[in-house]
């Protein structure tokens, strides 16, 4: 039996909603890890600032957890920056409560 040896190519592409929804986890992730760094290095001082900086977090990560959900149904698509997405704005969501969780219980 001779198998012939070429390639296989696909029309498949990457869903644009996915690499947005990848974006967005990446924005809210970073966002909260400056805003909770800029707390740390004025000793852990409150500040409107920084609650601003978790709220638009917020908004990151539920926009890019609906965009990652919604380009789940795309057929034909490769699924990277889907799953990436999701679990990305997932972690951050985690990284928020971890955050207000440990904040509630420090004096």
């Amino acid at each position: 039996m001779l198998r012939s040896k070429g390639f296989i190519f696909t029309n498949k592409e990457h869903t644009q909603k996915g690499i947005m929804s990848t974006i967005l986890g990446i924005l809210a992730s970073v966002t909260l890890g400056i805003a909770v760094y800029q707390s740390y290095t004025n000793g852990g001082a409150p500040s409107d600032k920084y609650a601003a900086a978790a709220l638009l977090a917020i908004i990151f990560m539920v926009t890019g957890l609906v965009l990652g959900i919604c380009s789940t149904t795309e057929k034909e698509k490769f699924r990277l920056f889907t799953v990436l997405g999701i679990f990305v704005n997932v972690l951050a969501f985690g990284m928020l409560s971890l955050i207000l969780f440990a904040g509630a219980y420090v004096d």
